[in-house]
């Protein structure tokens, strides 16, 4: 009789477990849901300020059609792709690469950088890139989290019964995206108005080591300065 207690409440306790567990999963899944939303409004956010861009630089740069066409054209595209993350990711590399062509073309035209119109276009896209890549990072942390339980044991096992597959990651090809992160807005003298850095942080670096052959940098010097003839020694 207590062996027949024993297993009723092994069988009650993994139950339970599996209630808990499949719960879980649901919560996940609906987060992950709420954060592509967020992901998405920022997309659509961004759609909607390129083609005021694009007329604004169209009204000083009529040279440059060909770029201008690569941006519209590139906005089409992402504008136009469905279905799951990595597709829409697909879409947004090349979107990402003919901005920062566009962006580098501004550069030959002063009067362009200083239109104010332009200039809040710029600060309203470099909003939208900034909560674009946070939205971008917590969808992802939430996917990882959950691909983590798809993948472990035991939690494994509820996602076989129930059929919770592997979300994907959003994240924009290396190749297409590069290395200069989302365009940044400067209103320095003698800066782009905008870049693709991202923000500077203090160095830590040591000091770079002089090219052989050259001299090390000349340290401040810590000696008295030199006493003037009028002055009594001591």
């Amino acid at each position: 009789m207590e062996a027949l207690w024993v297993v009723l409440g092994i069988v009650v306790v993994l139950a339970i477990a599996g209630v808990v567990s499949y719960n879980r999963f649901v919560s996940q899944k609906n987060l992950i849901k709420d954060a592509w939303a967020n992901i998405d409004t920022e997309l659509r956010r961004r759609y909607d300020l390129i083609p005021n861009i694009v007329e604004t630089v169209k009204g000083y740069a009529t040279h440059e059609r060909e770029v201008l066409e690569n941006v519209t054209q590139a906005r089409a595209n992402a504008t136009g792709a469905t279905g799951s993350p990595a597709a829409q990711a697909a879409a947004e590399g090349p979107l990402v690469a003919a901005l920062r062509q566009l962006f580098a073309v501004v550069e030959n035209y002063p009067d362009l950088k200083a239109n104010q119109n332009f200039l809040a276009l710029q600060a309203e896209l470099t909003n939208t890139e900034d909560r674009l890549q946070t939205a971008r990072r917590f969808y992802n942390a939430n996917v990882r989290d959950y691909n983590q339980r798809v993948q472990s044991v035991p939690s494994n096992v509820i996602a076989n019964l129930f059929h919770f597959e592997e979300e994907e990651f959003f994240e924009v090809e290396e190749a297409l995206r590069g290395e200069e992160g989302v365009p940044k807005v400067s209103f320095e003298a003698g800066a782009p108005g905008v870049s693709f850095g991202t923000p500077s942080e203090p160095s830590t670096a040591p000091p770079a080591t002089p090219p052989a052959g050259m001299p090390p940098p000349a340290e401040p010097s810590s000696a008295a300065p030199p006493q003037r003839p009028d002055e009594p020694a001591g």
